[in-house]
């Protein structure tokens, strides 16, 4: 039940908002939608599919080792059926970790490329919200406290990171003190087998961290572009629906909502940040969009980007299952 927990609560979600708002005229809207225009939203979201394959292949060939577009492809898509299915969406992390191990790499090598994609994330998002806030003049006091926020966490993180890197011996020292606790759990020499395991992936997680961040200009430029088009692919879903349904595309009043939405989605609450997401569009949109194209435009967008993540992440996950068991 927990894994349609997320399922339930996007549906429930819809509804609520479609009642919030004149339902008359949301039918209506429905009724008169430009085909064309959502082919050209879902379309758009099958590019932020395209591109995260890309930048992931491209990430695990800086470690001198290769993947297929193919297969970056499944580990995306097959990710993004996880991260729908579990809250902040962490579920897809560890599954394209494991996918990556499939094809050679170690644990901390594929952890250090994972990690890297979400620091690419992160930056763009911490980058990208203030400048599109002046750009577009949408005034939201809860996009400066999210922004706020989300930098304080991003910085702090960030030094952690960098102290480990730095200094490794304090990673060994906080495995040694792991060691009493494993022993409570294992016999004595399976808990040093552990620990020598754990301390020998976060060495190899240091060197491919190191090994990522050294490479040329040109390369980390390239990812970094990649990543920028990726998310905003992502975020012009939403205008390509309104435009579907006669209303102005409010370009960057949305970009930078979906920003704010995208953030606020990192809480982990609920599977697939469903609830969340739906209420976040609901209000940042309300402040621009009609009442009645408000409750039409979440379903819509909801459906073409949460819900075909789940439909072809499953599909994609299944054919994966299929293959290797």
């Amino acid at each position: 039940m927990k894994k349609f927990a997320g399922i339930l609560i996007s549906i429930a979600s819809i509804i609520v908002i479609f009642k919030l708002t004149e339902t008359n005229l949301t039918w209506s809207a429905i009724s008169q939608a430009k085909p064309e225009m959502l082919l050209i939203a879902f379309i758009l979201h099958s590019l932020f599919w395209l591109f995260w394959a890309f930048r992931l292949k491209l990430l695990f060939s800086f470690l001198k080792q290769k993947i297929s577009f193919g297969y970056a492809l499944e580990t995306t898509l097959a990710s993004m059926f996880m991260a729908a299915i579990t809250p902040s969406s962490a579920g897809g992390e560890p599954l394209r970790v494991k996918m990556l191990v499939d094809k050679g790499a170690n644990i901390g090598s594929a952890s250090a490329v994972i990690l890297a994609e979400r620091l690419l994330d992160a930056v763009f998002f911490i980058s990208a919200l203030p400048l599109f806030m002046l750009l577009s003049g949408f005034s939201a006091k809860l996009g400066l406290k999210v922004g706020i926020v989300f930098f304080v966490s991003l910085v702090i993180f960030i030094a952690f990171l960098y102290m480990g890197v730095k200094k490794p011996e304090r990673a060994d020292a906080l495995v040694e003190k792991l060691y009493p606790v494993l022993k409570k759990f294992f016999k004595a020499k399976k808990a040093e087998k552990i620990c020598i395991y754990i301390t020998k992936e976060l060495r190899m997680f240091r060197d491919a961290a190191l090994e990522l961040a050294n490479n040329s200009f040109n390369q980390i430029t390239t990812v970094i572009l990649l990543t920028a088009a990726l998310w905003i692919f992502e975020f012009l879903v939403p205008s390509a629906v309104l435009m579907a349904f006669t209303q102005s595309p409010f370009i960057l009043y949305s970009i930078t909502s979906q920003i704010i939405i995208v953030i606020l989605s990192l809480i982990p609450i609920t599977p697939g940040s469903s609830g969340i997401a739906e209420a976040g569009m609901f209000y940042l949109y309300s402040r621009f969009v009609t009442a009645h194209a408000v409750g039409v435009l979440v379903g819509v967008w909801r459906g073409i980007t949460y819900f075909s993540n789940l439909i072809v992440g499953f599909i994609v996950t299944a054919k994966v299952l299929k293959t290797k068991y």
